[in-house]
């Protein structure tokens, strides 16, 4: 088999490619390994600003006191919640929103996806939504950081271009063989829209995990605050109860840095994880659901 040779203008936009890419990785990942060795580094070298990259001594001191807090586990248990069930609500949704607008038999289908996407761009606002959501009795609930977001347009179109690729010869000959409409679903639509399904679970499972804002309009109790709002209050309002309750402690103020920065790796870290579990969908869904009509 020849080799194609590349002439030396190739060869330096492929050199010039490469470092790109260095330079992103670098950009990229030096956040993250700045906050694990300020996290893991003696307090002492995180005080004085001296840990650049890798970490100076090595010290989990942080990482215990911050889950001997009762709070965190606590917030933790929140923010599984909202994730799991938040995302297992609005992959259901988005599917059950998406599956009769592919069809082309439903004649309605064009009128009312110009209906869903109006709502991409006008809203009633942020005032009038908290006053909603106080009405229905769902404000200082679990359910006030779920069901106003139970659904996506932007994910509902994707979805709907990624059905309307499927092949309609399958649902046909399921209808012939006596399936309904909520058969076909589960038995053939489903199963085949795993790359899709993928997609729409990693991208809500990440905005439930990082959410906080709704959290700090519709939750006043404590005790059903996610992570990340919690994590805010540590960060940027400075309201670190756990330094505070180590007022007699020599070491407070050494840690009191540290404890941020290992709160933030065990907040990120878990979803850091689901990535790689759905990467073998996620590329293949993309593609699919945005190029596919």
């Amino acid at each position: 088999m020849a080799t194609v040779r590349k002439n030396k203008t190739e060869k330096t936009v492929d050199v010039l490619i490469l470092l790109v890419m260095l330079l992103v990785i670098v950009v990229t990942l030096y956040p993250f390994i700045y906050v694990v060795s300020m996290s893991i580094s003696e307090p002492k070298h995180v005080i004085n600003n001296s840990v650049w990259l890798w970490p100076k001594g090595f010290s989990l001191e942080a990482y215990k006191r911050v889950f001997e807090n009762p709070d965190v586990w606590q917030s933790y248990y929140n923010t599984l919640f909202y994730t799991i069930v938040g995302t297992a609500v609005n992959v259901a949704m988005t599917l059950l929103g998406a599956y009769p607008l592919a069809r082309k038999e439903f004649f309605l289908r064009n009128q009312i996806m110009v209906f869903i996407i109006i709502t991409m761009f006008f809203n009633g606002g942020m005032i009038p939504l908290f006053l909603l959501i106080k009405n229905i009795g769902l404000y200082d609930t679990r359910w006030a950081l779920i069901l106003p977001v139970a659904v996506g347009v932007y994910f509902i179109i994707i979805t709907r271009t990624f059905l309307q690729g499927l092949p309609e010869s399958l649902q046909e000959a399921a209808k012939l063989e006596g399936a309904n409409d909520i058969q076909i679903l589960y038995k053939i639509i489903v199963p085949l829209s795993m790359p899709i399904i993928a997609v729409l679970s990693l991208f809500y499972a990440v905005g439930h995990w990082n959410s906080y804002f709704s959290a700090m309009l519709y939750l006043s109790d404590p005790k059903l605050h996610p992570m990340s709002l919690y994590l805010v209050k540590i960060l940027v309002q400075n309201s670190d109860s756990m330094v505070q309750e180590m007022a007699q402690d020599i070491n407070r103020t050494l840690y009191s840095v540290q404890i941020k920065y290992a709160l933030i790796i065990v907040t990120i870290l878990p979803i850091l994880f689901v990535y790689p579990v759905l990467q073998k969908y996620f590329v293949k869904g993309v593609l699919i659901g945005s190029l596919k009509g």
